[in-house]
């Protein structure tokens, strides 16, 4: 059974409580249309990830059986924890390349592109990441680490991550020195200039610190959460696409072969020079629509049954044909489709945030 599953509930209930907690404090950290958004790029992401882990963990195997240095025992407490540190070193740097190569940004940009800093920013998952992410955790397999040992610290790593998603938690003294927190990674999802490209660690983030990525946040400078070229849009498809798009129009204008495969392993912001530009938090707007509290309901409601149908999706999958499995799956990104449409309705007039 997919373990998941037995944490939605923890999911969902944490997600309610940061939202009467939030709500309580008199703080906008939640805005309905985006929270649904997250959760239903969680969705998918879980869904298009049972396609992918096959592929995945077959070739982790097949590395580990036969070009592996020796095999490291799985009953051995030591050994997991060092697999742990070693796969967040992996992790850092996997992230970081995420961040500094285009084609790569094109599937992590989805994380991002929330512009509230919430639990359910923390769901809002790639789809494509699995396609080129698994290279950085080969060097694993060489050395030994089990399958079932690498699949147990990347679920620990990543379950750890879903809590330094909030804003209701503040600086935590020492723990932020060598711990991935709250506040350092309120950094890494800023748009402000001293945000951009730092706070890679998943769970430490001494790696940012002898890597020479770590910021700690500002006191008396309020992060504007997003990314610079923002999304707009409550489809969760599109966002999880439209960066591709961005690099195949890219690629199409460049003259000549190099030029056109460099565009996709150019930086976010294509190759430059100077310094990135300079980011204005005053003149920050958020995106929001004129939509309906019926539709936003609607769209709480859909994104529930969308839910229980991806939860069916994941039990029945490993019994499904590859033809019903790929009809079901895009049924629920169809629904997830719909949904964001009708939360986009007419955009608002933008205005901008005080900060």
């Amino acid at each position: 059974m997919n373990p998941i599953i037995y944490a939605v509930p923890v999911f969902l209930i944490s997600i309610a409580v940061e939202a009467v907690l939030g709500w309580r404090s008199g703080r906008k950290i939640y805005e309905v249309a985006d929270a649904v958004t997250s959760l239903q790029m969680g969705i998918l992401s879980q869904v298009g990830g049972l396609f992918t882990k096959i592929f995945v963990l077959g070739l982790y195997s097949f590395i580990f059986v036969h070009l592996s240095w020796w095999h490291w025992s799985l009953n051995n407490m030591s050994l997991w924890l060092i697999a742990l540190i070693l796969y967040d070193l992996c992790y850092y740097w996997n992230h970081r390349i995420n961040h500094e190569v285009g084609i790569f940004w094109a599937s992590h940009v989805v994380h991002h592109s929330s512009e509230y800093y919430n639990l359910t920013t923390a769901l809002r998952q790639s789809s494509t990441g699995a396609f080129l992410g698994w290279i950085f955790y080969l060097p694993m397999a060489v050395i030994g680490v089990p399958p079932a040992m690498f699949v147990g610290v990347a679920l620990i790593d990543l379950l750890y991550q879903y809590w330094v998603h909030t804003e209701l938690i503040g600086k935590l003294g020492w723990f932020d020195r060598v711990f991935v927190s709250p506040s350092n990674h309120r950094v890494h999802h800023g748009q402000n200039d001293y945000c951009i490209d730092k706070n890679y660690g998943g769970i430490l983030i001494v790696w940012d610190r002898l890597f020479g990525s770590f910021a700690e946040e500002r006191d008396n400078e309020e992060i504007c959460f997003g990314v610079r070229k923002p999304l707009h849009s409550y489809n969760p498809v599109w966002g999880n696409l439209h960066y591709y798009v961005d690099l195949a129009m890219a690629s199409r204008r460049a003259r000549g072969i190099r030029a056109k495969i460099s565009a996709w392993f150019a930086p976010p912001g294509g190759w430059r020079h100077g310094p990135i530009d300079h980011f204005e938090p005053t003149l920050f707007v958020r995106y929001s629509t004129l939509a309906s509290s019926h539709a936003k309901w609607i769209g709480v409601i859909g994104y529930l049954i969308l839910m229980a149908l991806a939860l069916n999706f994941l039990v029945i999958f490993d019994g499904m044909k590859t033809l019903n499995a790929t009809v079901y799956a895009l049924g629920i990104a169809l629904g997830a489709m719909l949904l964001g449409q009708l939360l986009m309705s007419t955009p608002r007039t933008p205005q901008p945030e005080h900060h």
